[in-house]
Order: C-alpha cells, then sequence, then structure tokens
C-alpha cells in the first residue's frame, strides 16, 4: 500500500518549490500556468481525473532526471512523456498518466489538422512546437484522431493555451491536495 499523502506532499511540494520560474517566454509562472489550466479544466465541467491532468500536465518541466532533453528557451523538450511516466509510477491512474503525455502531441496534431490553429498559438507555444515535432503529418494526425480520449486530449490542449492571463489570480494549490487524495485513493476497479 502506497503513502498517498506523501505522493500528493511530494507533488505539492515539487510545484510550489519548482514551478516558480517564468514559464518559457510567456507571462505567468509554471506554477500559476498548472493552476490556470486547471481552473478552466473545473469551469469547462470536467471530471476530477481530467482537472488533475491539466493540473499536473507540465510537470515534467520541474523534474530533474536523467531521460530530460532540456533547451535553453523552451525548458524540458520531451516533459510531456517524462511526467506521464512520473505519475503512473506514483499512483496516478493510466488515464490521468495519457494525458499528460499526450498534450503536445494534441497541439501537433491540431497544428496539423488546422493551420489557423497554429496562428493562435504564443510565440513561446510556436517555438516548442517545433522542437516537438512540429505539426502531425496526415498518417500521424490519422491514428492520434482514434484515440478514445481524443476529446479530452483536445479540451486539455485547449485549456493549455488558455491559461496564460498574467493579472489571474485562482484558489491556490493546496486547494487541490483533496482531489489528489481521492484520486490516488481510488480503487483498482476505477
Amino acid at each position: 500500500m502506497r503513502n498517498t499523502e506523501a505522493v500528493v506532499d511530494e507533488v505539492i511540494a515539487l510545484m510550489r518549490d519548482n514551478g516558480g520560474g517564468e514559464y518559457f517566454g510567456e507571462a505567468v509562472s509554471k506554477l500559476e500556468h498548472s493552476e490556470q489550466c486547471a481552473v478552466c479544466a473545473r469551469e469547462a465541467g470536467a471530471d476530477e481525473e481530467l482537472v488533475l491532468a491539466a493540473l499536473l500536465h507540465d510537470i515534467g518541466h520541474l523534474l530533474d532526471l536523467p531521460e530530460t532533453i532540456r533547451d535553453q528557451e523552451v525548458g524540458v523538450v520531451n516533459h510531456d512523456d517524462i511526467g506521464g511516466k512520473w505519475l503512473l509510477e506514483r499512483g496516478f491512474s493510466p488515464r490521468l498518466a495519457r494525458l499528460v503525455a499526450s498534450h503536445v502531441d494534441a497541439k501537433r496534431y491540431l497544428t496539423g489538422t488546422n493551420p489557423a490553429y497554429r496562428d493562435r498559438l504564443s510565440t513561446a507555444s510556436r517555438t516548442t512546437l517545433e522542437l516537438q515535432g512540429g505539426p502531425m503529418t496526415a498518417a500521424e494526425a490519422e491514428t492520434f484522431a482514434s484515440r478514445e480520449d481524443l476529446r479530452d486530449a483536445l479540451r486539455l490542449r485547449s485549456w493549455d493555451e488558455m491559461a496564460k492571463d498574467p493579472n489571474w489570480t485562482g484558489p491556490g494549490l493546496e486547494t487541490y491536495r483533496a482531489m489528489m487524495l481521492r484520486h490516488l485513493n481510488r480503487s483498482p476497479a476505477d
């Protein structure tokens, strides 16, 4: 039996201690971006698992692991995969980890299937897109579109792009503690 309190403490400490830095060319910190993304999900009526995926989608930027691929301007290029794996190892659900791991591919999908979407991206997001493989090819997009959780992956991507308001104030990271505990204490059948 894992100690879910310790996992939640670890996640909150990681976000609080490592999330204060600038969010790569945006006018918000990494923590502010993550919190804004979660609030967007809550306001859209997302279930708790999806709200937590929104909150934790960039956690890979906060980790210092051997498999990280860093770029001076945009942080951890493979933060999506690293974050998803790290969360799964700590007992977060496969769905949550898969959504975290796919938020970059969702951007690649949207820019590959809708060229106007790229024009709406922030400058920093366009820069990271190139480092993350650029827009998907038609074959890649067809595969991505067949995902069972496509709608949720695209919703998460939308909230990710919206969560960059420098004047935003929110409820704070601790408000997600109980939600994380419920998630980690779920039964395996959930």
